[in-house]
């Protein structure tokens, strides 16, 4: 591709110049940008063609990349930083206990707090201290707009028992409901309420550190549980409920029986729908379960 080089700043009063190949984008290096030049024209230099990305698959936070799964490669690590650049690549195999803490390490450049958007949310996080749920956007937005149209008729109250760094919280709240956000880690509570904060809805989420099983209270129309152990949860929940309260129990695998089992030795009666979330491994599924108190 056929260039003219120019500091990256002046990019955007350049766009129109009638020798810019308005076809092509341009393509930015640190603080230089190369602008494309239309044929008739002279240029600076050629630059090779950029050519799609076939490599390793990763995940944006920010300006890091995240990488999950089996243990990277040197040369799938060089052909990410190559392609985006990042400040950092964090490689992710796995997260601990109920805290959800991740055994991560940065193989490339570094990492630290990023800022993310999602949907038009913003997130603060360390991807090296607290876990943010990246395949999930999907059932994010099926929340909110449930929680939406559940407030069109009257106040919602929601309470999120895993609530994290307020990755179900914040859409929840800015779509209308009032949310008892709990969460056990302290570094994930940390960013929990920078995030309140940052999103505009600290009127609508009262924020709690601590076991989720200690710190319910009153009756909620909604309960997340957006944690793999939250079968084990579950007795606990039932206790702040009433009829028409929905439940969303989050599991691996279809666990239908196992939920309507728990609710009948509370005392209630459920319709339960289950919703596929994601691949989580072989022949496995997250799984989240909509559990309507009859």
């Amino acid at each position: 591709m056929r260039v003219r080089k120019y500091p990256r700043e002046m990019l955007s009063v350049l766009t129109d110049a009638e020798w810019v190949d308005t076809t092509r984008r341009p393509y930015v290096r640190g603080d230089d940008a190369f602008i494309p030049v239309k044929t008739g024209y002279a240029a600076d230099e050629v630059i090779a063609e950029k050519t799609p990305y076939s490599g390793r698959g990763y995940q944006m936070l920010g300006d890091v990349a995240l990488l999950h799964g089996r243990p990277p490669t040197e040369q799938e690590i060089r052909e990410i930083g190559d392609w985006i650049h990042p400040r950092g690549i964090v490689y992710v195999s796995g997260y601990r206990g109920e805290k959800r803490i991740p055994d991560a390490s940065v193989v490339y450049g570094e990492c630290g707090e990023v800022c993310h958007h999602e949907a038009g949310f913003i997130f603060y996080l360390d991807p090296m201290t607290v876990m943010f749920a990246m395949g999930n956007r999907e059932e994010k937005m099926r929340m909110s707009e449930l929680i939406r149209t559940s407030g069109e008729h009257h106040p919602i109250r929601c309470a999120d028992m895993f609530a994290g760094i307020g990755y179900f919280t914040i859409p929840a709240a800015v779509h209308g409901a009032t949310v008892h956000a709990m969460e056990i880690n302290p570094d994930s509570f940390h960013y929990l309420e920078k995030n309140i904060v940052a999103n505009s809805v600290e009127a609508a989420v009262t924020p709690e550190l601590g076991d989720c099983r200690d710190n319910l209270n009153g009756v909620y129309d909604h309960i997340l549980m957006g944690h793999f152990d939250a079968l084990a949860f579950l007795p606990d929940a039932c206790a702040h409920v009433r009829r028409g309260t929905v439940l969303h129990v989050h599991t691996v695998g279809e666990q239908y029986d196992a939920i309507s089992k728990i609710c009948e030795e509370a005392g209630f009666s459920t319709k339960i729908t289950p919703y596929r979330v994601k691949k989580y491994g072989p022949g496995a599924w997250h799984m989240v379960h909509d559990v309507v108190i009859q």
